[in-house]
């Protein structure tokens, strides 16, 4: 096989400069010492669900995997105005040390760190990532991204050599295996005890042990004195779960928590007045949409869906819900995403033009249809009975009907609901990505039951296309036909919000909003 692409480092210079949390061997016993008596304490507002690394879909249960294991790979940092932000096209050593890749790009060479060892003692081994990987492919959550990934085959060559053959080239496959449900497992911890042992048991090589979790209450991470990156620096971290979000901002501001997640955006403004508090905004890629089933009627008629998006007060969500927390949305995929264009966005808050596309629709009369609203976010509920009022003005009647949120998870997946808000964050920041969820007609996501053949071959082309400006091409004309389109109405684009005492330093943002413990100090 011959080398197109070689990314070797050496460990202690790659672990160096890799700013999302690695550190180097040599200073294990300093970090370890430092460690000592350091604690945090965090306030999330669910519980989460498990610790299986495949199985993870929700941000608790992606942090516990973060925190208890490593990945093959992991991404690069920048600085942004200040601000560290995860670099997701720059790929960094990990577990592996250094791949190449093969001239057809199907064939990726992973060679593993020598001195890695999972908590239990073990060696982290090319048998670890095969088995690892079987374990993806196999899950119930995580299959899909394995398929999405391309991978035909992983194989152990050797005792520290991996090699994944790919069904066909995919851009994306890096970014994808970096992800936590690529997390690599200790197979020895886990046999004779079944797959389902990983639930409640985490068995990496991560950071942090998790020592207690309780969904209820709270779970407590120590640090990992073994971990072959060197010990972190904070030695406890006790999350607690406070489904409240008034009790979680009331437990920053008086200093009882030294992060808060998920803060209401109306407080905002008064907690950075906090002299000891710091609270960070970041541009996120995580949307909100209102989507329309586009197999049942009116909503069948592109026409009627363009209406809706005119009918929108755009202004009122952005300023008057999200206290500008947020930033109007212009496409199907989110500004920061590269490849994003906001060609063919026609849209603003004109009833006059939304009743003559009714009219050209054969609705000049109005119509009432079903919209269901999944409990759990203020901002849902205050953006439903906003749009309900100005649909009224055209003769439209929103029935807004309630749903807990896991019915309302349920719900969306028998693709049968009318019409429904919903957000999605990308974990890998690609329009690929992006799309191949939510917009492509095979899409697992794809609720809607979108479907436009040409985007369709739009995005298969970009996914084998290995040149980035003719691939955001591509992505670029699927964005327009889907914006004419209209399945969906673009809200909004949120700011990851996230309070932190001034004592607290090396908080790094990263698209998957999953806070990164290994990188923190006090």
């Amino acid at each position: 096989m011959k080398k197109t692409k070689w990314l070797a480092v050496v460990l202690a210079s790659a672990m160096l400069i890799t700013a999302a949390g690695c550190g180097t061997n040599a200073n294990q016993a300093n970090n370890a010492a430092g460690a000592a008596g350091k604690e945090i304490v965090l306030a999330y507002s669910d519980g989460g669900q498990t610790m299986d690394p495949a199985e993870a879909n929700d941000l608790t249960s992606d942090t516990l995997v973060v925190a208890a294991y490593d990945q093959l790979i992991t991404y690069g940092v920048k600085n942004v105005n200040g601000a560290d932000i995860a670099n997701t096209e720059e790929l960094k050593p990990m577990l592996a040390k250094e791949w190449k890749v093969s001239d057809d790009q199907k064939t990726y060479t992973f060679t593993l760190q020598d001195n890695a060892k999972f908590q239990s003692g073990n060696p982290v081994n090319a048998q670890a990532v095969v088995w690892s990987l079987d374990h993806v492919k196999n899950s119930k959550s995580g299959s899909f991204l394995y398929g999405m990934a391309e991978i035909e085959s992983c194989t152990a060559k050797d005792d520290k050599t991996v090699e994944i053959k790919l069904s066909q080239p995919n851009h994306n496959f890096l970014q994808i295996i970096a992800m936590y449900n690529f997390s690599i497992i200790d197979p020895a911890a886990v046999k004779d005890k079944g797959a389902d042992y990983l639930k409640n048991n985490a068995a990496g090589s991560g950071p942090y042990k998790v020592e207690k979790w309780d969904p209820a209450t709270e779970a407590v991470f120590t640090a990992n004195p073994n971990y072959w990156q060197g010990a972190a620096k904070i030695s406890k971290v006790t999350t607690k779960f406070i489904k409240e979000p008034s009790n979680r901002v009331t437990l920053l501001d008086k200093g009882d928590a030294d992060m808060a997640i998920e803060i209401p955006t109306q407080n905002v403004a008064d907690l950075k007045k906090n002299a000891n508090l710091i609270v960070r905004s970041d541009a996120s890629n995580r949307i909100l949409y209102l989507a329309f089933n586009t197999k049942v009627k009116p909503f069948d008629n592109p026409k009627v869906r363009q209406a809706i998006s005119y009918a929108i007060p755009y202004d009122k969500l952005v300023h008057d819900v999200m206290y500008d927390q947020a930033k109007q949305m212009k496409s199907a995929v989110a500004s920061n995403t590269p490849g994003f264009t906001d060609a063919g966005f026609v849209y603003k808050y004109d009833l006059d033009k939304a009743k003559q596309l009714l009219k050209e629709a054969g609705y000049e009369n109005g119509f009432s249809f079903d919209f269901t609203l999944g409990s759990g976010f203020q901002d849902w509920q205050d953006d439903a009975v906003l749009i309900q009022a100005e649909l009224a003005k055209i003769g439209v009647k929103m029935n807004i009907q309630n749903m807990a949120r896991a019915q309302f998870l349920e719900a969306q997946k028998t693709h049968n609901l009318t019409a429904y808000i919903s957000k999605w964050t990308s974990f890998v920041n690609d329009p690929g990505y992006h799309l191949g969820f939510l917009l492509y007609s095979k899409g697992s996501s794809n609720y809607g039951n979108y479907q436009n053949a040409q985007v369709d071959k739009l995005w298969e082309q970009a996914n084998v296309e290995p040149d980035q400006a003719k691939r955001n091409e591509l992505y670029k004309q699927a964005q327009q036909i889907i914006t004419t389109d209209a399945p969906w109405v673009y809200l909004y684009e949120y700011n990851r919000v996230v309070g932190m005492s001034k004592n607290l330093k090396g908080y790094i943002f990263y698209p998957d909003e999953i806070i990164r413990f290994y990188s923190l100090s006090k």
